[in-house]
């Protein structure tokens, strides 16, 4: 089978690779599918059929990993929902460019090294793996979901010190070197393996002793608020009416940190905008409505939106944003989200696809604009926070301002769209940012998964799907700045250079 159909078999591999991430979490699958991707493009006839095999399994692997988009579309009437699966081929179509693009290149590096794994292939193959998720990250803005380390989430202690990519790159190094240990090649098998263990070791040591919990207490609320529900006027009222409920406990120590999601709020808060736009409250008004189930000495942080103006006073952009209330009401603080959801919150190419009858999943007319990056706020006793909004979260290396490093991050988000598999997934990649970091993660959404996960990436109490509910629990301490925290992604990427010296290096001694 594997000479007949080989572009086949990579796209079955490449499908049965994705249930390594959550929420099926079959990370041995992962390991022999890649195993597999290994030993197909080492004994590619040519460059052509490398890259073929490569795209394949790209397709494959994004089409079922990323099968959570195309739910987003049954919520929105404007779409028919069968499009929400032409979505998730045509973005997996583009994704799989990066994968084939290391399987070409490694091809066209080693494939001289004969129709068979070796360890300089297994290394170079590595290299270029890393470096290809790392430019899917960033080319035409980036879209970073589940890449290949997640699946070593619970036991990566390595990304502390090379980050997520560095991981994936080690995940790629076992794989090859259990398969080089299928084909009998036990001393070079058996070095891989030594070297992806000394690199996990060595992320495991550099780990401080637990970093235990602050004096500061914290509720996460996740009120179970349903999407078919988020924009419909006459469920405002009880939307809002299940975050009190979650939000209320006039006995709870006093000085709380009170955490909601993502866009929890319709109304604006801010001073200053036409008066339509508060109608029939003030902005006064609807700031002490939410801060009313706080206790004095609360603060609530919670999504909201913001608007620009032109001159006339029309309303031209908005942005997706977090704001800090005290228990009086007043405004301490405000973050707008930078990296907007492609098809989400902007439509790429729109004015190519908005005349095809294409639009947003987010309703509305005003376009988003996006914020200025990562940053932090100095919240006074209760530490400095920093904020990602959703899918922000899972940049790796840009989720702090690292000129100031936050205490902890607070993650709202959104993921009543996504069906079963996108909220762990979403979950696994904010507990990834967590153990590169070394702060805690806080993550509040409507209908889960919410949770405190700790500065090593644990998760300490959550919510489950769907269902109602708080948190209530002491902040966790952050450990000091980790090898990533300090360099970011120049750490993953010099672990390429490295490895893909060693590729060269092993081949010319073998020569």
């Amino acid at each position: 089978m594997i000479q007949r159909f080989p572009k086949w078999l990579a796209l079955l591999a490449g499908g049965l690779s994705a249930t390594g991430f959550a929420p099926l979490n079959l990370w041995p699958v992962t390991l022999g599918c890649m195993a597999l991707l290994i030993h197909l493009i080492a004994i590619a006839p040519n460059r052509r059929a490398a890259f073929a095999r490569g795209w394949m399994f790209g397709l494959g692997q994004f089409t079922i990993g990323l099968n959570w988009i195309a739910i987003a579309f049954t919520y929105q009437d404007a779409m028919p929902a069968w499009l929400g699966w032409v979505a998730v081929v045509g973005l997996s179509c583009y994704l799989a460019l990066f994968p084939a693009l290391a399987t070409l290149a490694v091809h066209m590096l080693f494939a001289r090294d004969g129709a068979r794994p070796t360890a300089p292939f297994i290394l170079g193959f590595a290299a270029l793996w890393l470096v290809t998720e790392w430019m899917r990250a960033w080319v035409f803005t980036g879209f970073a979901w589940n890449p290949l380390g997640v699946v070593a989430l619970d036991a990566g202690w390595a990304a502390r010190l090379v980050g997520t990519y560095g991981l994936g790159a080690l995940v790629m190094l076992a794989s090859g070197a259990l398969l080089l240990v299928a084909h009998r090649q036990w001393k070079p098998g058996l070095g891989l393996l030594a070297g992806v263990a000394l690199a996990s070791l060595a992320g495991w040591a550099v780990a401080p002793a637990p970093a235990g919990l602050t004096k500061t207490p914290l509720t996460v609320v996740q009120p179970n608020n349903d999407q078919s529900d988020k924009y419909d006027p006459q469920e405002a009222m009880r939307n809002f009416a299940r975050l009190v409920d979650q939000t209320v406990d006039r006995k709870a120590p006093r000085g709380r940190l009170v955490f909601w999601p993502e866009a929890a709020t319709e109304d604006f808060v801010e001073d200053g905008y036409p008066r339509r736009f508060y109608y029939p409250e003030t902005a006064a008004g609807v700031r002490a409505r939410l801060t009313r189930p706080i206790n004095d000495g609360d603060l609530l942080v919670t999504g909201g939106a913001k608007l620009d103006f032109d001159n006339q006073g029309q309303a031209i952009a908005a942005a997706n944003s977090v704001f800090v209330f005290s228990s009086q009401g007043e405004i301490l603080g405000s973050y707008d989200k930078s990296h907007l959801v492609p098809g989400g919150e902007y439509l790429p190419y729109e004015e190519l696809l908005g005349p095809l009858g294409l639009s947003r999943l987010v309703p509305g007319t005003l376009g988003f604009t996006p914020g200025p990056g990562a940053q932090t706020i100095d919240l006074g006793r209760f530490g400095r926070m920093g904020l990602q909004i959703c899918y922000e979260i899972v940049f790796s290396g840009e989720v702090a301002d690292r000129a100031q490093r936050p205490g902890f991050i607070f993650n709202p988000s959104n993921d009543a769209w996504f069906g079963p598999w996108g909220p762990p997934q979403h979950l696994a990649q904010a507990r990834m940012r967590a153990l590169e970091e070394g702060v805690p993660v806080i993550r509040s959404t409507p209908t889960g998964i919410s949770a405190v996960i700790d500065a090593d990436g644990r998760l300490l109490q959550s919510i489950a799907h769907h269902k109602a509910g708080h948190i209530d629990a002491l902040m966790p301490k952050a450990h000091g700045p980790t090898p990533f925290a300090l360099w970011g992604n120049l750490l993953p990427l010099g672990l390429a250079a490295l490895l893909m010296l060693f590729a060269v290096a092993l081949r010319a001694f073998r020569r």
